[in-house]
């Protein structure tokens, strides 16, 4: 199937007061164009799932929200993402606080090889969030129980993060990223490495967090996007096809691209 020529977004892609606005965004690898001319509002205190089928652009995308694709030597942005009106593709933005300010829990549960507590003070101490030890155990306390951890970890904070299953090695990775204080907080498919019943706990802690922090996930699972999200943008070859409350993209899509991946036509 062939790009979408002229293509316009079906939907509400845009909010009234957007924590993340994306405009006119573009993704190259090389020659290569992977995402097109996206507009896309993320609002604060909400989740947006992105979905699409497999090569879509959502993790392109996605990571473009943090600069993560800067660490790509052929990846290049075009167009604007503003973060509370200031564009983080300004040559005069350093990359590492923005990294803090919108933080990324990857696919793949990823503990450093430390312990349970130095995996948490790890982001405070670089970035000089706590100034004694004092502060320091209880960023890490907070994080851990914002993360639903704590009650598991409590009494082995000293022993490695690699020794966790893996369910609680990922609530770890987000407690991780919650002990910098973001303001963001991007999951790439979070739970596809994890079983049922931790993918529940992840669900749940996602519902939780929504309280403190604007959240994009992606996703394969469209049952995960309807359980965790109050908006979902569809994906299609590096476009936004539709965007709009969650509800509505699973019940009424308006794209009939959306209803073929909604009904398992194609994807």
């Amino acid at each position: 199937m062939a790009i979408i020529e002229n293509h316009k977004t079906v939907g509400i892609p845009l909010c009234k007061e957007p924590k993340l606005s994306a405009r006119d965004v573009s993704v190259f690898y090389g020659e290569k164009q992977a995402i097109f001319n996206v507009d896309l509002d993320i609002g604060a205190n909400e989740v947006i799932a992105l979905i699409g089928p497999s090569g879509c652009g959502k993790s392109t995308f996605l990571r473009c929200l943090n600069r993560m694709n800067d660490t790509i030597d052929i990846c290049r942005v075009t167009g604007s993402i503003l973060l509370d009106d200031n564009n983080i593709y300004d040559a005069r933005v350093d990359v590492v606080p923005l990294r803090a300010q919108v933080g990324m829990v990857f696919q793949k549960p990823n503990p450093f090889p430390k312990s349970i507590y130095d995996n948490v003070a790890y982001g405070p101490r670089i970035h000089g969030l706590a100034t004694s030890r004092v502060d320091l155990d209880e960023i890490v306390e907070k994080s851990l129980q914002r993360a639903g951890l704590w009650g598991e970890v409590k009494d082995r904070l000293h022993s490695p993060g690699t020794g966790l299953s893996g369910g609680q090695q990922q609530r770890l990775c987000i407690a991780r990223t919650i002990a910098v204080d973001p303001e963001v907080i991007l999951m790439d498919e979070p739970c596809s490495a994890l079983d049922p019943i931790a993918t529940a706990k992840i669900e749940e802690l996602i519902d939780e967090l929504r309280e403190n922090y604007t959240i994009a996930i992606v996703t394969h699972s469209m049952q995960q996007a309807a359980r965790v999200s109050q908006r979902t943008a569809y994906f299609h070859l590096g476009q936004v096809i539709e965007v709009n409350t969650t509800d509505k993209v699973f019940t009424t899509p308006q794209h009939q691209l959306t209803e073929a991946y909604i009904t398992g036509r194609f994807g």
